[in-house]
């Protein structure tokens, strides 16, 4: 089990890392195949040598693809810049993914609506009403 002190640090470091790759990625990086986009997370690793970086992208996955190429192009810069602001030693090995998870979420919305639509349908053609069938005999 974890120390709670280190597990409170790590959590620290990696909302700052995303405070700060955020402020990057919303004006200092010029690169044009960066698409609109921010960081939704940074997960540190438990050594604190690596870090994965979360970014969700506006866009499609062309926009995913290329925001994804110009952040690896990136990296070194990134890390260089952290070292300066954050003042510390050692800033870890940047990895980034795009994160899917909001898209994903809005397709399952759209998915479980479509599956209660069909479901009134259905109450309805068999005569039933409100959210529950009524109960026979009471």
């Amino acid at each position: 089990m974890e120390h709670r002190g280190r597990a409170y640090h790590r959590n620290r470091v990696a909302q700052t890392f995303t405070d700060e790759i955020g402020a990057m990625l919303e004006g200092e990086l010029s690169d044009p195949r960066l698409a609109p986009c921010y960081v939704s997370e940074v997960v540190l690793a438990p050594g604190g040598k690596s870090a994965r970086v979360y970014v969700q992208v506006h866009g499609g996955e062309k926009a995913e693809e290329e925001t994804l190429a110009a952040l690896i192009a990136a990296r070194g810069y990134i890390r260089h810049t952290l070292l300066e602001r954050m003042g510390v030693r050692h800033v870890p090995e940047l990895s980034f993914v795009i994160d899917r998870s909001a898209r994903l979420e809005s397709r399952m919305d759209e998915l479980l609506g479509r599956m209660q639509k069909r479901e009134e349908k259905r109450r309805r053609a068999a005569g039933e009403t409100g959210p529950t069938a009524p109960v026979e005999g009471a």
